[in-house]
């Protein structure tokens, strides 16, 4: 494992760390990603819901307002304490697209700043403004055009990657199962140790990235915020009944609440989905700023390791707004137009595959809780026969809860309309689009990257 000892600091002499650089890419020879993208992509179609039976099958047509706006804060601890972690390494860079991160939090007593003026020159004055200014522009335009890696964010995090390789072809990874441990290795499964904090990219035969144990920030204000997104989702689950029949689907035994944006059976146009007697509690997690910091996060990870499949995203959302400028997103900055929220004290999915999601499209499942993540909460990539730990707060990327419906994506290539009503209003288009079909699991390939472009990126 490389590590690359670096560290940022500003003109005010605050520095910038975060996660650790160190990262353990891996990769499996025998394993094709192409002919799961092919299967995928030539079953989909229209006629599909894109959401679970629980959820409102017509969307709302009113659209509400846009999801706060305001940026996370160091939150108070939990009422659990979490175990502290390890020392941190060397420092390493961390751009402000991924992690706002700043000098350690305060842990002495509080004084306020008297109010009155102080001895400040006009010039540190002018740079305070000048700063400000800088921020506030970032700021705009991160919630505008979402996250954009630089040269220096490159370097920080896919330079120091090794590769894991698999043997694997797949247009939708699967996710998981309950089972012992045991009981894996003795189908061959590999089980993957994994700290939850240091990336570690996943390769195919051909070298394509192909999904990311992303990690997660290391510093206090981001434990923090994983921390009060757990609060807030362990409370739920106490305090709202769940049907019966909504704890019981084909991903496994829990309460899931979809939020966002759905587009499929029976919808002429995208539009939000009504969460019926959930609605309140959807809204409740969207504005929550812990959650907020985490789909940031999300969408960060997902620009930095895959970049053209994110500006895909980005064109299909850009496109969306200008026809449809009055719809809602769940969260600020982010390409993801829905988010799944999964309730319970003890929740695990059924061996499944997400097949209505865009089919070369990423998933950015993100894990909370008080466990022992070498003992269980681990994430089966079937296809992959790998078994990973997945700590508290950390972040996977993965082919097909924050997530998008493949369906938005055809709405909009089809003109914004229907399969069915592009036949209709326009036979040469609708004959062009259909053999293109053939070839578009090759497109969705070829939105994902190679660990080798990444590096050339930050050099």
């Amino acid at each position: 494992m490389l590590w690359v000892p670096f560290v940022r600091k500003t003109r005010s002499g605050a520095e910038f760390a975060g996660i650790p650089k160190g990262v353990l890419a891996f990769q499996e020879r025998d394993f094709d990603y192409a002919p799961l993208v092919q299967r995928a992509v030539a079953c989909e179609r229209d006629d599909e819901v894109d959401h679970e039976e629980g959820d409102q099958d017509d969307p709302l047509n009113a659209v509400d307002d846009e999801s706060p706006t305001a940026e996370p804060n160091t939150f108070d601890a939990v009422d659990e304490e979490y175990p502290p972690p390890p020392p941190p390494p060397p420092h390493d860079p961390l751009n402000d697209e991924v992690v706002a991160s700043a000098t350690p939090p305060h842990t002495g007593p509080h004084r306020r700043r008297p109010a009155g003026p102080t001895n400040v020159s006009r010039k540190q004055r002018s740079a305070a403004a000048a700063h400000e200014r800088r921020k506030a522009k970032r700021k705009k335009a991160k919630a505008e055009l979402g996250h954009k890696p630089s040269a220096l964010t490159m370097r920080a995090h896919v330079h120091p990657a090794s590769p894991l390789e698999s043997a694997l072809d797949a247009s939708a990874l699967p996710t998981t199962f309950g089972a012992s441990l045991l009981d894996f290795t003795a189908r061959g499964f590999s089980i993957i140790k994994w700290d939850g904090i240091h990336p570690r990219p996943i390769l195919d035969r051909n070298g394509r990235i192909i999904a990311v144990l992303a990690g997660q920030p290391y510093h206090a204000e981001y434990r923090a915020a994983t921390d009060a997104a757990f609060a807030a989702m362990r409370s739920a689950s106490k305090t709202t009944h769940f049907s019966a029949e909504m704890k019981k689907h084909r991903r496994g035994l829990f309460a899931a609440v979809n939020v966002g944006l759905s587009y499929g059976k029976g919808q002429s146009t995208p539009g939000w989905l009504d969460g019926k007697d959930y609605r309140g509690l959807a809204e409740e997690m969207l504005a929550n700023l812990g959650i907020q910091r985490m789909a940031g996060f999300a969408d960060a990870a997902f620009a930095i390791w895959a970049p053209r499949l994110h500006a895909y995203y980005k064109q299909c959302d850009a496109k969306l707004r200008i026809r449809l400028p009055d719809l809602r997103r769940p969260f600020v900055g982010s390409v993801y137009f829905c988010a799944a929220f999964n309730f319970g004290r003890n929740v695990w999915t059924f061996k499944h595959r997400d097949i209505l999601n865009l089919a070369f499209g990423w998933c950015a499942i993100q894990a909370l809780g008080r466990y022992d993540a070498t003992l269980g909460g681990h994430l089966v990539l079937w296809d992959l026969k790998l078994v990973v730990e997945f700590p508290h707060g950390a972040l996977i990327l993965l082919p097909s809860a924050t997530f998008s419906a493949g369906g938005i994506f055809r709405y909009v290539d089809n003109g914004f309309q229907t399969v069915a009503e592009l036949e209709r209003n326009d036979p040469e288009e609708y004959a062009r689009l259909s053999a293109r079909m053939a070839s578009r699991w090759e497109e969705g390939l070829g939105l994902l990257s190679t660990l080798d472009e990444l590096i050339g990126v930050g050099e």
